[in-house]
């Protein structure tokens, strides 16, 4: 849905359609897919994308122009840097929402968009593509790849898609069902869809964005948490066939490794790690190097977690938490740089990797600038893989330093959990979690959307799982209490900042507080601004000098999204996507209830003088009374916490408070406790997203969980006050 100036367009069921004129809409229904198309008087042509798409490839995404963004990160160097100065600190206070479109659905929204010729490709929930017109919001076409909505339960961290790639009039997306789609520019037409993972063996899945170069496609996959062999693969462009495939890590030795390189990586690694997939998929950065003609992938964490479990008699485990570099022409190892040996922690090194030069000690050097979960801040020459710097941006507590002359960390005794429980920083979540960065040339900081949060780390050696979340550590569990503490416990252990990273200096210039610790990533412009979205719900821009407030924009839902920026006819506007989602997001646990319904998830665009406003939010549903408690057990209410932060809270949220988005389980109607074995066993909803159970929870689990779930709502209405029930 869009709604712009003050006048409204709608293309749902039973609503009229004002100031559009649809020329055509095709349904074509597949097994894997459906295309919507919409035409407008005033919308793109198809002729005119076809020839705007065309042409885009390794040379323009290197060297694109100032009113476009072609690539994920803008360009190659993945920067997100805008040479656009129309918007700066003299006109920000008059920037305002110029148009948004309403997605089909209310959760996470973590896309960057893209813009060719005025022209926005940007992705949904469930892998959705939308093609808008970029300058008012249109619709211009939606594929949907219909992806089984009971599959959402292998995704780690939300049903969400990090953007698209764009190349020779190409759109391609990766699915959360691990598929890679080729779409035509032009139409939303499917050109080709590929399967890239065998979902039978481990569950794979992609969120990520791909990246395209040299005529080739690059993608990975997520999965690790599940337990996955990770790999990145090239595709050819115009046929989707496999060019190449790189295996992060090494699979079962007797039936040999793919490579050298893997063979040398099999020395690093003990047990039978084969077994849960050993882990390391690339879910996030991929990155190509023009200067070098070398591609560069981020490698995430272990399957399992625990280092205990996964490689009993030690060893570094490679390529596991490692940046590597690959010939994008046929995937051959190059070098790598492992920034966190033997990980135990879910330090994955996939955050977005930025390519630079500068000065080091007095020689012109290619670098890599790094800033992964496990806090440090790396520079790494990106010829060698050589270790230049490493220094904290965040609170580090798992390594007091790193060894240069080595390049290795220097771990705290004790911090592995290996002998007792330990509160170690980062957090899972990271010191910098997926949420881009940028670089501002002007001012040569790197803007971090950074988090500190405290973690408790205890070790388990439960036996694998297929399909449920494997990382053989333990997750508290709440028998809720009192409700207010623990949103004020919340806040206060998750703490968000802005950090402002000087690398020649090896230090932050400034740092912002953020309201709550997951917010989205950021942008630099030639305007000397930094625009971030905020999860409290706010779009801002900041002096990318001194990191002063210098604009805000209600959104009526947290960000965790990227911005962008782009002209069209000579006006510059910022886009962004709007909507409260994420591993974090879920997890949380903060009731951010206001009264009202969450919006669906947005894309905003904003430029100087435009005055729309978002339509107002709709009264919040009347919350049911709950039925009585079921018993005063104590130890029926634990087994039921602790089956529910096993197997639900990663969705429906710690302390069972859900996000709004995904079903509070605490303010459930009857119906769904009267139907809860069906639900929560036999997957009564799986067509909703909402899988079976009953592979690994019985019917006793069933009821204690049901019994802790009652007795949380009970809690939860007893504390709530009376005027606001």
């Amino acid at each position: 849905m869009l709604y712009r100036s003050g006048l409204r367009w709608t293309n749902g069921p039973n609503r009229t359609v004002h100031m559009i004129l649809r020329l055509s809409l095709i349904s074509v229904l597949a097994t894997s897919f459906s295309i919507q198309l919409w035409a407008s008087s005033k919308s793109p042509s198809s002729v005119g994308i076809e020839k705007s798409t065309r042409n885009i490839d390794t040379a323009r995404i290197a060297s694109p122009s100032e009113s476009n963004w072609l690539s994920y990160g803008l360009d190659y160097d993945e920067q997100r840097y805008s040479r656009l100065a129309q918007i700066d600190s003299d006109n920000i206070t008059d920037l305002g929402l110029d148009w948004h479109f309403d997605t089909d659905y209310n959760r996470g929204l973590e896309a960057t968009p893209l813009v060719v010729d005025g022209v926005m490709y940007v992705t949904g929930n469930w892998s959705v593509v939308y093609a808008l017109d970029a300058s008012d919001g249109r619709l211009i076409w939606r594929y949907d790849p219909e992806v089984p909505k009971e599959w959402g339960k292998m995704a780690c961290c939300d049903v969400v898609n990090r953007g698209v790639a764009i190349y020779q009039g190409k759109v391609f997306v990766g699915t959360l069902d691990a598929r890679l789609v080729a779409l035509e520019a032009s139409t939303g037409r499917v050109l080709w869809d590929i399967k890239t993972a065998d979902t039978s063996k481990y569950p794979y899945t992609i969120t990520g964005a791909p990246r395209a170069a040299k005529g080739k496609v690059f993608i990975g996959n997520g999965g690790a948490e599940f337990g996955a062999r990770g790999f990145v693969s090239a595709y050819d462009a115009d046929s989707g066939e496999l060019v190449w495939r790189f295996y992060t890590v090494p699979g079962n030795p007797e039936v040999g490794q793919e490579s050298e390189a893997l063979e040398q990586a099999a020395l690093t690694w003990t047990g039978e790690w084969w077994n849960a997939g050993g882990g390391g998929t690339v879910w996030d950065s991929i990155v190509y190097d023009t200067d070098l003609d070398q591609l560069y992938i981020g490698v995430g964490n272990g399957s399992p977690w625990n280092r205990r479990v996964r490689s009993p008699q030690g060893g570094d485990n490679l390529f596991l938490s490692s940046i590597v570099a690959l010939d994008p022409d046929t995937g051959a190892y190059i070098w790598h740089f492992q920034e966190t040996p033997a990980e135990t922690w879910d330090y994955t090194a996939t955050q977005p990797i930025m390519l630079a030069e500068m000065n080091w000690q007095g020689t012109a050097r290619r670098v890599i600038w790094h800033a992964p979960k496990n806090g440090f801040f790396f520079i790494i020459d990106r010829e060698t893989g050589q270790l230049l710097s490493a220094e904290p941006f965040a609170e580090v507590t798992w390594a007091s330093h790193y060894n240069l002359a080595t390049g290795r960390p220097v771990e705290v005794p004790g911090m592995d959990y290996s002998t007792e429980s330990q509160f170690v920083a980062p957090s899972p979540y990271g010191a910098h979690n997926w949420h881009p960065m940028s670089h501002h040339p002007g001012t040569g900081l790197v803007y971090i959307p950074t988090l500190e949060i405290d973690y408790l780390f205890e070790g388990n050696s439960k036996p694998h799982q297929w399909g449920q979340w494997n990382t053989n550590t333990t997750y508290s569990a709440d028998l809720m209490g009192d409700d207010a503490q623990d949103q004020k416990d919340i806040r206060q252990a998750a703490r968000g900042f802005l950090t402002a990273w000087n690398p020649r200096d090896q230090k932050a210039a400034w740092r912002v507080n953020r309201d709550l610790a997951w917010n989205g990533g950021t942008l630099s412009t030639a305007g000397d601004l930094v625009f971030q979205g905020r999860g409290d719900g706010y779009f801002e821009a900041l002096d990318a000098r001194s990191g002063a407030s210098l604009w805000t924009f209600p959104t009526q839902a947290g960000i965790v999204g990227s911005p962008i920026t782009y002209a069209i006819d000579g006006v510059q506007y910022v886009a962004v996507t709007v909507g409260w989602g994420g591993i974090l997001g879920q997890t949380y646990g903060l009731d951010l209830g206001s009264g009202l319904q969450p919006p669906p998830s947005r894309v905003l665009a904003f430029k100087v003088g435009a005055g729309h406003e978002l339509p107002p939010l709709k009264p919040a549903r009347k919350r049911p009374k709950p039925p009585p408690r079921v018993t005063d057990d104590m130890s029926i209410l634990s087994q039921g916490a602790a089956i529910y932060a096993e197997y639900c809270q990663r969705c429906h949220g710690q302390f069972a408070v859900s996000n709004g988005r995904i079903p509070d389980l605490r303010r459930s109607a009857e119906a769904v406790y009267s139907a809860f074995n069906v639900i929560v066993l036999d997957g009564g909803l799986e067509q909703l997203g909402m899988p079976a159970f009953k592979d690994v929870l019985s019917s006793d689990d069933a009821l204690s969980l049901k019994a802790y779930l009652i007795d949380a709502a009970n809690d939860d209405w007893e504390q709530r006050p009376v005027s606001a029930q």
